[in-house]
């Protein structure tokens, strides 16, 4: 997949995309020296991006939360250092969007970067076991909300189907015409399948690429990898 200058993830709650958002960090540091990652959630103050900030920091990876994160003040501002995402060209931004129209408002702020010529992409995260991604009118309405609320178009598609540590090469196989017809409906391209790093090994993934699935990302938790 085409690294960008800036990459944000972006889909319902629970569609996984801050655990995509640390995985595709720590790929990302692997070709760039300079990476941020940067939690635009400013709805949620309990933070899995500040859990990880420890961890991402021993691989040389700098995060940007709220200092609110994990803590019981509810305050929903989205902190100043984020400029540096869109300031210093020299910076590989990931950033994980809150989900729904209300968190994508935070990037509001930053539409005219990623409209007039910046370098990104934006990507909408799809679970299709969860219950608020299960249809393609459920996809199409939290696209046009968070599209609304930023201000900015979304590029692609990422197809996280999981089950959690349950999940089968046959799950996420099955939702292959899913994901399809999904980029199809939304015209969006389907940039890439998640799957669990224990899974992508075997050789039934490598057939995976016949069912147009996109780009295989193994999804390594950070908290096993660092």
């Amino acid at each position: 997949m085409r690294l960008a200058r800036v990459t944000v993830f972006a889909g319902h709650f629970g569609s996984g995309k801050t655990s995509i958002a640390i995985a595709y960090a720590l790929w990302a540091k692997q070709q760039e020296e300079h990476v941020l990652l940067c939690d635009l959630d400013i709805m949620n103050p309990y933070s899995k991006m500040a859990d990880a900030a420890d961890a991402l920091a021993k691989a040389g990876i700098r995060v940007i939360a709220s200092r609110f994160a994990n803590t019981n003040v509810d305050a929903p501002a989205m902190p100043v250092e984020a400029l540096a995402v869109f300031d210093d060209s020299d910076i590989t931004g990931i950033i994980d969007l809150g989900g729904d129209n209300h968190g994508a408002l935070a990037l509001g702020r930053y539409a005219d970067f990623l409209r007039n010529g910046g370098d990104y992409e934006m990507l909408l995260v799809l679970n299709q076991y969860r219950p608020l991604t299960r249809s393609f009118s459920d996809l199409y309405e939290i696209k046009n909300e968070i599209e609304i609320a930023s201000k900015v178009g979304f590029t692609g598609l990422i197809n996280n189907s999981n089950l959690a540590a349950e999940t089968t090469l046959q799950d996420v196989i099955a939702t292959a015409d899913f994901a399809a017809k999904a980029s199809e409906k939304l015209a969006l391209p389907l940039k890439m399948t998640v799957l669990d790093e224990r899974l992508i090994q075997s050789a039934e993934a490598k057939e995976m690429a016949l069912l147009a699935m996109g780009e295989l990302f193994p999804m390594t938790p950070y908290k096993n990898k660092l």
